[in-house]
């Protein structure tokens, strides 16, 4: 199975341009990639649970706690959550702008990297997918930074846009 979800913490500083940081890959950019979906977010906050779900289901598979980048997030945020950010918000860097564009769809790599059968239904009943977020000013990006977020035209939640997505995929 081809997969780029694999991503682990690096140090200094890393360039980032119009189609995502330097040293990156995207295995498929037909679903995960491309100019909308070149940098992939996910909350900090949303890991215990993760790491939980792998605990209490095979236990004697995974004990690990899951670290930053295990998710395949390119950007691990804090404060950040999914019912808080809104398509076309835009996180502001201090050499970089970044837009949201649209939810994380979990697919069936997902779930064989998580390990759980289960992990993209629990993502979605959950609403911790995350979100992909388009380069609109490249620049460069650092483990610590801080971002502003700047808001858009607030019509719909990342949130609510996976949640619509759920919808739209079950009938």
């Amino acid at each position: 199975m081809l997969s780029a979800i694999g991503k682990t913490p690096v140090a200094g500083v890393v360039a980032l341009g119009r189609m995502g940081l330097a040293g990156d890959e995207q295995a498929d950019p037909s679903v995960h990639g491309g100019l909308a979906k070149a940098v992939y977010a996910y909350p900090v906050e949303h890991l215990p649970f993760w790491t939980e779900q792998r605990r209490s289901q095979v236990a004697s598979l995974f004990d690990e706690t899951l670290e930053p980048g295990f998710m395949g997030e390119n950007l691990s945020i804090e404060g950040l959550l999914e019912g808080q950010v809104w398509i076309g918000d835009e996180l502001h860097l201090p050499d970089c702008v970044l837009r949201v564009t649209a939810p994380r769809e979990p697919c069936h790599k997902f779930n064989a990297v998580m390990g759980l059968n289960t992990a993209g239904r629990l993502m979605a009943q959950r609403g911790c997918p995350g979100f992909y977020l388009a380069v609109a000013q490249p620049g460069s990006v650092q483990a610590g930074q801080g971002f502003d977020l700047r808001p858009g035209s607030r019509g719909l939640s990342v949130r609510d846009a996976f949640a619509a997505k759920r919808v739209k995929h079950q009938r």
